[in-house]
């Protein structure tokens, strides 16, 4: 057990420094860390998630789609599962944003039952942004459709761990009742 805490501190720093510079969406532009370590902390703490390359590839999800990082620099440091797990839910950003979300729609239900959990964990706390501080101009319609997206992609890794299921349902629906109240009232 005493390796497990070096191995997760390892992904954390490497993400921290590739994400060094970058900032959410949301009106605060706050860290972009603090997404990957939300999305391994929703795993281990709601999921029960405890299988340690599941946890950095959490951390490292990111890192392909939004940095420099190559596919070769992640095996090097974190091995072939860690960057396969990271790999089956990287998007070609080369893609068009649709075709990129159609994609995601399309393959989630081939991934593997890791890359699903990760898939869960990223939308938790996606879906928890967009409705508590959303992007910079993103009209309550956007957001709605944000929400509508993210259970198209989420039908696909249903049965893979019921809590993190549970808690993407709770979630979307507090969130699809809050933009309800956002609408404004006719009259």
């Amino acid at each position: 057990m005493s390796a497990s805490p070096p191995l997760l501190l390892d992904a954390l720093a490497f993400a921290a420094h590739k994400h060094r510079d970058q900032r959410r969406k949301n009106a605060s532009a706050s860290p972009y860390i603090n997404h990957p370590i939300e999305v391994a902390r929703l795993l281990a703490s709601i999921g029960g998630v405890d299988d340690m390359d599941v946890l950095r590839a959490a951390i490292l999800h990111d890192t392909v789609e939004d940095t420099d990082t190559t596919r070769d620099e992640l095996v090097e440091m974190f091995g072939e599962r860690v960057c396969a797990l990271v790999l089956e839910v990287t998007d070609d950003k080369s893609l068009g944003k649709d075709e990129r979300k159609a994609l995601q729609i399309a393959h989630t239900a081939q991934l593997s039952p890791g890359a699903k959990l990760i898939k869960f964990g990223d939308k938790i706390s996606n879906v928890r942004d967009v409705t508590r501080d959303p992007p910079a101009g993103w009209s309550l319609a956007r957001r709605a459709e944000y929400l509508d997206w993210t259970e198209a992609v989420i039908a696909g890794c249903r049965g893979v761990n019921s809590a993190l299921e549970a808690t993407y349902d709770g979630i979307l629906r507090a969130g699809r009742a809050a933009l309800a109240a956002e609408q404004p009232t006719a009259g």
